[in-house]
C-alpha cells in the first residue's frame, strides 16, 4: 500500500509571495537604473554646453584674427552683457552674430565679455548650468589668447 504524498512533497514551483517579492526587487532595481539614466543625461548636456562654450571662444578669436587691425584697435571689446547686440561696423556685426549664436547654443541667459589690450584678448562666457549634478547657476569660462 502506498501512502499519499505529504503536503511538503506535493509542493512544487514558487508561491505567490515569492513571486511578488521578486517583482518588487526587480521594480526597485529598474527605478534605480532609470534615475541613473536621467542623471547621466543631465550631466551629458552640461558637458556639451561646456564644450560648446570653449568652441565659441575659439570662434570669436578666429573671427578677430581675420579682422586683426580692428581687433587690435579694440573694435570687438564689449563689457559683460546678456542683452542682444546690434551693430553697424564689420566688427560690431560679427560680434552681434557671435553673441546671438552663443545664446542659441548656451541659452538665452548666456552672457559674454571681450577685452583686448596689448594684443592679448580675454573672452569670458557665463551661462546657467544648474541642470547638471551640482551645477552652478553662473558657470563661467575664461579664455585668454594672444592675437
Amino acid at each position: 500500500m502506498t501512502r499519499p504524498p505529504s503536503r511538503r512533497q506535493r509542493q512544487s514551483g514558487a508561491t505567490l509571495i515569492e513571486i511578488l517579492i521578486a517583482a518588487l526587487i526587480l521594480a526597485v532595481g529598474m527605478l534605480g537604473v532609470g534615475a541613473m539614466q536621467a542623471a547621466a543625461l543631465r550631466n551629458s548636456q552640461s558637458s556639451l554646453e561646456r564644450s560648446q562654450a570653449v568652441l565659441e571662444t575659439y570662434a570669436i578669436l578666429d573671427t578677430m584674427r581675420a579682422n586683426l587691425i580692428a581687433a587690435r584697435a579694440g573694435a570687438y571689446n564689449m563689457p559683460l552683457t546678456c542683452a542682444p547686440i546690434v551693430g553697424g561696423t564689420r566688427a560690431e556685426v560679427e560680434r552681434a552674430a557671435w553673441h546671438q549664436g552663443l545664446q542659441g547654443r548656451l541659452g538665452e541667459n548666456a552672457c559674454a565679455r571681450i577685452a583686448c589690450a596689448d594684443n592679448v584678448c580675454t573672452i569670458e562666457l557665463q551661462w546657467d548650468d544648474s541642470r547638471g549634478t551640482a551645477g552652478d547657476t553662473e558657470q563661467e569660462i575664461i579664455t585668454v589668447s594672444q592675437l
